[in-house]
């Protein structure tokens, strides 16, 4: 369950980062809410997972699933560039969530 919970709270973590470049600054109102709740809502959710797992996993975790996908949303939403060596250092953000997953259990 704890892993769940992480997982969940990294995919908020995509959609408050999101929403916050959206915000324009937190000049315009909706994005701006769905901003600001959804990243509260997400350190809500971290929080259990962390009742069960360790903090340092937990969290690069947290980050790194977040990192990537606020990443891959730039690329497919916003024409970011998907240059084969950033598309490899994404990656190797994978293979690190994926080896934090598989030491922990």
């Amino acid at each position: 369950m704890a892993w769940f919970l992480l997982v969940l709270a990294a995919m908020l973590e995509i959609v408050w980062a999101t929403a916050l470049e959206r915000s324009d600054g937190f000049t315009r109102l909706w994005p701006t809410v769905v901003g600001v709740t959804t990243a509260a809502l997400s350190f809500v959710i971290l929080t259990f997972a962390l009742k069960t797992l360790p903090m340092g996993t937990a969290y690069a975790v947290w980050v790194g699933l977040g990192a990537l996908g606020v990443a891959v949303a730039g690329i497919v939403a916003l024409g970011e560039s998907a240059a084969p060596a950033r598309l490899a250092c994404l990656a190797l953000i994978l293979l690190g969530v994926i080896g934090l997953k598989l030491l922990e259990g």
